[in-house]
């Protein structure tokens, strides 16, 4: 693959033309043209969705559910129609299945908070994996100091594969819930997460997928993995920071005490007792980040209308292509070699510190991210305190690789 296909239609997508959406790409860093390879943190945001957030505070501001007049009408039913697209676009059953949180992080500590004090207790086990998101570790810590469950952690190979025999060995007896990524993002490990769902439920074990990293790089449908819990954050898929999902199946949620108290998460409250509302509504309390959610909407829209296979392919192609560049870079090191990834590359460059490094890059106008990832336990097993991680979405071309590996070479150049 050459950067000399840029501009142009590869597995029927159009980075040239995909670029265009997106106004933050057509500016300069340090005099040169930014490349913003740093999408695993937070995506850039096509104009439709600035435009629906814009708007909503321009001409519909008002609060949901509540009000009477128009304003509060029109404001309820762009809210309530952005629930309905995520709704459609996991496949979920009904829209009281999907549950708006300021991201995958609050996603899953609503789970651990509710789900996880009302069904686990003392000696009960948790099992995750090595390569988790600490936002997939810290809560699940926190719920075995407050019941005393027990964490139990699978293993992972040095390829960044989940060691599937010893997972199957820890799903005991005493495991009641399992939460696994289903994109890594210090990594870029696809996990086989329908085995795992299919294996945790032979023994009656539901399963919580942390998605915060595969709703815009792959088609997620939750009705076939039959997952359980999916977590949602809008900022990795083209939308607005602070609002995400919580897909849950109905039942679950029927049988979880409320994750806080307040306005619209109930149905009548008295000085004696609290009623509460019907689903989502009972796990949605104060006044949402409506705009956030209709962002979310018209993000969802965009990935609908380019078409999520055509992106896969394209992200396909580009880490394809940047990791032969890097099997071929002398001194690089890549961090993550699973059987099957997407759109992350990770890495070490011999002799200079991941930070100068992206400080390096920076100058040359090149965003990559260089740390730790929020995964300590991923660098601990490598043996390694960060790396350096370049990660794709659908509007970045393959001469942007071609100016990630001539910066490399800079810096090799610099500090070698």
């Amino acid at each position: 693959m050459s950067a000399i296909v840029q501009g142009h239609a590869v597995n029927g997508l159009d980075a040239a033309a995909v670029r265009a959406d997106f106004p933050i790409l057509h500016q300069h860093v340090h005099g040169k043209p930014l490349a913003y390879l740093d999408n695993a943190a937070t995506t850039q945001k096509p104009q439709c969705v600035i435009d629906a957030v814009q708007g909503y505070y321009a001409h519909d501001n008002a609060n949901v559910h509540r009000g009477v007049h128009y304003l509060s009408e029109k404001a309820t039913a762009a809210y309530e129609a952005a629930r309905e697209r995520m709704r459609a676009f996991i496949n979920a059953r009904s829209t009281c299945e999907i549950v708006f949180v300021r991201g995958a992080t609050e996603a899953i500590n609503l789970v651990a908070a509710s789900y996880g004090r009302a069904h686990l207790k003392a000696g009960d086990e948790i099992l995750i994996t090595e390569m988790e998101h600490h936002s997939n570790i810290v809560p699940w810590q926190l719920l075995c100091e407050q019941v005393g469950c027990v964490l139990k952690v699978a293993p992972m190979d040095d390829h960044g594969d989940i060691i599937m025999e010893h997972f199957e060995q820890l799903l005991s007896g005493r495991t009641r819930l399992v939460a696994v990524a289903h994109l890594s993002n210090a990594l870029g490990t696809v996990n086989p997460v329908k085995d795992i769902i299919d294996m945790a439920h032979r023994q009656g074990v539901p399963v919580l997928l942390d998605g915060a990293q595969a709703t815009s790089h792959t088609r997620v449908d939750v009705q076939e993995l039959d997952v359980d819990f999916y977590a949602i954050s809008a900022h990795k898929m083209l939308g607005p920071t602070g609002i995400g999902a919580l897909y849950a199946k109905r039942a679950l949620l029927e049988s979880m005490p409320p994750y806080q108290g307040g306005g619209d998460m109930i149905a009548m409250v008295s000085f004696d007792k609290t009623v509460y509302n019907e689903l989502p509504f009972k796990f949605e309390a104060g006044t949402p980040h409506i705009a956030g959610a209709i962002g979310m909407g018209a993000a969802v829209d965009y990935l609908e209308r380019i078409g999520l296979d055509k992106i896969e392919a394209h992200e396909r192609e580009l880490l394809d292509y940047a990791t032969g560049l890097a099997e071929s870079f002398e001194g690089l090191r890549i961090i993550g070699q699973a059987r099957r990834k997407a759109s992350i590359l990770s890495f070490t460059l011999d002799k200079v510190h991941p930070h100068d490094l992206g400080t390096v890059l920076d100058r040359q106008g090149i965003a990559i991210r260089a740390g730790h990832h929020c995964a300590m336990p991923v660098m601990a097993h490598f043996g390694l305190p960060a790396t350096v991680r370049a990660s794709f979405a659908l509007y970045n071309t393959f001469e942007e690789i071609d100016r990630l590996f001539e910066g490399l070479k800079l810096a090799r150049d610099m500090f070698t």
